[in-house]
């Protein structure tokens, strides 16, 4: 898929509804008034985003899944239990993804209502980890591919594999709201700025990051546009960064598994 590339009728914002879970991970809820549609973004924890759906007073119709790991899909079976939605993951993972009704991968593209998806694999941190990108409502949802000011782990790809799914993040219109799957901005951060301490941009979004969360606010959802000033994992092809590293001339992945490596350790 040519990432820019879908383009659907007209213009379709639904109401997302975005929660704390578990110890920092975020639900999150997307609705579409129109048709009653309403989505869960991975399902960390049944009570969690049942008390998120009791507020708002609205019916789950799906689950977009975009990794197996628990924290992700541990309350899958509850939620499907009470509501009959329908479960919906990446295919190379759907045999560790419980009750799951349709397996998905990129290209593929979805309908629910009036909203529309587009599949993006990002793998890397998982094998079969997908992305969902909503071009019409300018929203995508990359799961723990991508964090604000960071990346997730690469747990059972490669780092060339995982900075291959980045650079598909970065290359969303640079408008795309990023929700991701956990609250690590203020770590990763920290971590950034000892890469880039001349990068004023990334020091002023930290600061107030860390007012955010000293006030018991969330820092996302991010988007492409900041990201690609402030995410030193995404900025690997920039010459600053490979001379801080000491990799002026490797080709930009191993610049990147050098970052992912030394946030590893830090």
């Amino acid at each position: 898929m040519r990432i820019g590339a879908a383009v659907y009728g007209a213009m379709t914002r639904p109401d997302i509804h975005q929660f704390p879970c578990l110890k920092d991970n975020f639900g999150v809820l997307v609705h579409d008034d129109e048709s009653g549609v309403t989505l869960s973004i991975d399902a960390p924890d049944a009570d969690a985003v049942q008390r998120a759906l009791d507020q708002r007073g609205w019916r789950l119709t799906h689950i977009l899944v975009t990794h197996h790991h628990a924290d992700h899909t541990a309350g899958i079976p509850a939620l499907k239990a009470s509501s009959g939605c329908t479960v919906i993951g990446p295919r190379a993972e759907a045999h560790r993804i419980p009750q799951i009704d349709q397996e998905v991968g990129e290209p593929d593209t979805l309908a629910f209502g009036a909203l529309r998806a587009a599949v993006i694999d990002t793998p890397g941190h998982t094998i079969g980890h997908v992305s969902y990108w909503f071009p019409e409502a300018k929203i995508a949802f990359v799961g723990d591919t991508l964090f604000a000011m960071g990346c997730g782990r690469v747990l059972e790809g490669t780092a060339e594999m995982m900075w291959g799914s980045l650079k598909k993040i970065a290359a969303l219109p640079p408008d795309t709201a990023l929700y991701c799957g956990h609250e690590y901005t203020v770590a990763n951060g920290r971590f950034g700025l000892s890469i880039e301490p001349d990068n004023l941009t990334l020091k002023a979004r930290l600061d107030e990051a860390e007012r955010l969360r000293a006030e018991g606010q969330a820092t996302l959802p991010t988007r492409v546009d900041v990201e690609l000033e402030t995410n030193v994992f995404l900025r690997a092809d920039q010459r600053s960064i490979r001379e801080r590293v000491g990799l002026p001339l490797v080709p930009d992945w191993k610049v990147f598994a050098e970052l992912r490596e030394r946030k590893n350790r830090a």
